[in-house]
């Protein structure tokens, strides 16, 4: 079996912690091992310095030679940011990435461009865990006999568990034929359209999405499996629970919740045909990477109903976590899937929803998460408060652009 958990910090050591212990010494201490890595990755990624303010206090990273120093004033130039002292805290202990902190509002960007602070994430993992930041070739994908993996691939459940371990291990992605039947398929296609039906823009429990006419209209049901009976005997059938064993991570299969997606023509506003990211684009990836989120085709889905792109090899990449830069050397692919066909891909595997041009498509998706670490426990939050905290990214668009107003050239 092939491990593809890159967890390396434990939930039980997040604390708060004061702007001036981030300044004075978690900062220094992070420069004194990994200095020449993180500049080596700002000067790759050709970003400008940055200077964070937070409170009373400002400091600035730079380059210097071949080391990234800390300057304990703001620079006059480059990338300018303001963030709170929950976002500086969340940002040094991965809980959440410059994306993340755009997304709940806890960062302002005052001087230089958004997307540059959007590009600091991976300079700021290489200064703050270790991880290079991606470069050009640093990746190569193999089968198990050293030469070149073949990603148009599929597999069925007869396939070579090994074999499909190493697939998963090396590109970051499955795409496996035939598991549910089209009735089996109809009858989740029928519980969902009436969730659909029932949905409200207020309910705290669907994400909504505008058409060209500005008609809005329910995209996701949260929590589908609730209102689906049909879904949920699907859901801990063997055909899908072989997945939680496939890397030998103990990814946990006792728990399964799902959500339920449309994916109509049209629409021009809000999350439906999400763009390029990373399941850990918000945050904590050195928590919880890499868990395997699971997609139902619920219909088929190809190139004009919308097929989920995925970049191969991404999800062993230092890289910026929204987005795809036309620089970046792995190339994209979609994974073209027909009704009661499963995709795979790991919480940290670069992908995104094309839009369908010609028919709409339906699909389920659910995850299979990793077990805690030993000695560790992750944070138990209210079922109240995490529905209310997943239901808030239907206006996340709004939010993020907001973080990026104030910035000034």
């Amino acid at each position: 079996m092939m491990s593809i958990d890159n967890r390396t910090r434990l939930y039980r050591e997040t604390r708060d912690i004061p702007v001036d212990e981030v300044f004075d010494l978690l900062l220094p201490e992070a420069l004194g091992y990994n200095a020449q890595l993180a500049c080596r990755g700002l000067n790759y990624k050709a970003l400008s310095p940055i200077s964070i303010r937070c409170g009373a206090r400002a400091i600035t990273l730079a380059a210097h030679g071949d080391a990234l120093e800390l300057i304990d004033a703001a620079s006059s130039e480059g990338l300018h940011v303001k963030l709170s002292e929950e976002g500086l805290s969340n940002l040094v202990q991965d809980r959440q990435t410059t994306m993340g902190l755009a997304m709940t509002s806890k960062v302002e960007v005052t001087q230089g461009e958004f997307d540059e602070w959007i590009g600091w994430e991976p300079v700021f993992r290489a200064l703050l865990d270790g991880r290079p930041v991606h470069e050009a070739s640093a990746i190569a994908l193999r089968d198990r006999e050293g030469n070149p993996l073949d990603l148009t691939r599929s597999f069925s459940l007869d396939d070579d568990r090994e074999e499909i371990s190493h697939f998963l291990s090396e590109a970051g992605f499955l795409h496996i034929e035939n598991i549910f039947s089209a009735p089996e398929m109809d009858e989740v296609a029928r519980d969902l359209d009436a969730a659909i039906a029932e949905a409200t823009p207020d309910d705290g429990a669907s994400w909504w999405a505008g058409t060209s006419t500005e008609e809005q209209l329910a995209v996701r049901v949260l929590w589908f499996h609730e209102k689906s009976a049909a879904l949920r005997e699907l859901l801990y059938d063997d055909r899908l629970q072989w997945l939680a064993s496939l890397t030998g991570d103990c990814h946990n299969g006792t728990k399964m919740g799902a959500e339920g997606l449309v994916k109509p023509l049209d629409i021009q506003t809000g999350l439906s045909d999400l763009p390029w990211h990373k399941d850990c684009g918000q945050g904590m990836h050195s928590y919880y990477c890499n868990a395997l989120t699971v997609g139902i085709s619920v219909t088929g889905a190809d190139v004009e109903s919308g097929a989920l792109g995925v970049v191969p090899g991404s999800h062993r990449a230092n890289m910026p976590l929204a987005g795809l830069a036309q620089s970046f050397d792995l190339a994209p692919i979609k994974l073209e899937t027909r009704t009661g066909d499963l995709t795979v891909h790991c919480s940290d595997t670069l992908h995104r929803a094309h839009r369908p041009t010609k028919q709409p498509r339906k699909v389920v998706y659910t995850d299979f998460g990793l077990a805690p670490l030993p000695g560790d426990v992750a944070p138990k939050r209210s079922k109240d408060e995490e529905r209310a905290k997943r239901a808030r990214l239907t206006n996340v668009r709004d939010r993020i652009a907001a973080a990026g107003a104030g910035a000034k050239a």
